[in-house]
């Protein structure tokens, strides 16, 4: 997921700006030799681990850039590319999208982490989206899940309920509309939000019904438009018609729709766990609980997308590789997981870390526990532009200009090219 990672027209003065802060200070000669470059999407919790890497080397300087995962995608191959890139980066596990660590190990633009002490310690549901051809290029830190996340006080204040089954959530989604409130934040102006609601529902709609769906999908066995994927598109379609978003999702970014949620201009949000975190910075004294989306009316069917979340690797060409090597340790030690998935409301990868859950992930944990979870569809995909066909098809979905038939069938045509 990933999430997240997305193709996106960036600016020539924001991309120039960019690079510019990513390639300060890379040559490693001198005072250099302690200055780290960082490009992270993690905003909201890079932040504190920064502070806190550096403060426990010191005379140690980061200088890191945070964007929007939309922004960061369209330009860190680039920045590969052409020798611009920061020692350390964001890389999304698995394939799926220009940022994901299949896309950025094949052409050799990751250093192999394979000796690292975490490397063998991670578990094999990691490791298989953490290696490239047996090799770990990525430093995987949290586990993250997509559902529905609600602002406690605006929902107690609406008298409605959180909706348990799919028919609750038609209903309580007209009840809030009829109110004022809209149920849910929707900021698809950036685009890799457009696929969360998506995926929050073939979590219990396709996967539910069979979760060796992927496996199926990569033998030929069955295709995004001849499968439950119609339904899921479906529910998602008719969720918009429904009134469970607020006005314009096309035209709300992804901080916009936080604020929505967070000031309880709607009652909540779909999106990962990582979002807590950021609705707390837009209102501390709020409480936010994580639920999975219906998507049926059972219950007892229901799973919910949860799997390795965006984490670290080292630009094979780091002007100050030690440095590099000592931050993805410090990310993976138990001290800066504990700090990272605190600050980020994320389940930490490896067990040691003693991370204190938010509180308003009992359910998730609950679901991951009992191990009613798929992982998220696009990481097993072979290649990025299947996704990035999803998230443009979305978009154009909402605005009219294609239907979800559309969508599917240019997704197929994408996943047969293969790698």
């Amino acid at each position: 997921m990933k999430a997240r990672r997305f193709a996106a027209v960036v600016s020539a003065l924001t991309a120039v700006s960019l690079a510019a802060a990513c390639s300060s200070g890379t040559n490693a000669s001198g005072d250099d030799m302690k200055t780290l470059t960082l490009a992270s999407v993690d905003q909201g919790s890079i932040e504190d681990v920064v502070k806190a890497f550096e403060a426990a080397n010191p005379g140690v300087k980061v200088n890191f850039t945070t964007s929007g995962a939309d922004q960061y995608q369209a330009q860190i191959r680039t920045q590969l590319s052409s020798g611009t890139a920061p020692d350390v980066m964001t890389v999304w596990p698995g394939n799926g999208n220009p940022g994901a660590t299949f896309v950025l190990s094949k052409p050799g633009y990751l250093l192999d982490l394979s000796d690292q002490p975490w490397a063998s310690k991670l578990p094999e549901s990691f490791k298989q989206v953490a290696q490239y051809e047996g090799k770990t290029y990525n430093a995987l830190f949290g586990l993250n899940g997509i559902g529905a996340v609600y602002n406690d006080e605006a929902l107690s204040k609406s008298g409605l309920k959180a909706p348990t089954t799919w028919t609750d959530l038609m209903s309580f989604c007209r009840d809030a509309a009829s109110k004022g409130t809209p149920a849910y934040a929707l900021g698809i102006q950036d685009n890799w939000v457009t696929q969360l609601v998506l995926y929050a529902l073939a979590a219990t709609v396709v996967f539910g019904q069979d979760k060796d769906f992927n496996t199926k999908l990569a033998a030929g066995q069955t295709t995004f438009a001849g499968s439950a994927w119609t339904q899921a598109m479906a529910k998602y379609t008719e969720m918009n018609t429904a009134g469970c978003f607020q006005k314009n999702p096309l035209g709300t970014s992804y901080e916009a729709s936080q604020t929505l949620a967070a000031t309880g201009k709607t009652l909540g949000i779909i999106q990962g766990n990582w979002v807590i975190g950021l609705l707390k910075g837009k209102n501390p004294n709020g409480t936010f609980t994580m639920t999975a989306l219906p998507a049926t009316d059972d219950p007892a069917t229901f799973l919910v997308p949860a799997a390795a979340g965006a984490g670290y690797g080292v630009n094979a060409k780091a002007k100050n590789k030690e440095l590099a090597l000592k931050f993805i340790t410090y990310v993976m030690s138990p001290e800066g997981m504990k700090l990272f998935n605190e600050k980020q409301g994320s389940l930490p990868t490896l067990p040691e870390a003693g991370t204190i859950v938010d509180p308003g992930l009992k359910q998730l944990t609950t679901f991951v526990a009992e191990n009613k979870t798929v992982p998220f569809p696009d990481q097993l995909w072979p290649n990025a532009k299947v996704q990035q066909t999803m998230l443009s098809g979305l978009q154009e979905v909402f605005s009219n200009q294609a239907t979800a038939d559309d969508v599917l069938k240019d997704m197929d045509t994408e996943y047969k090219k293969g790698e």
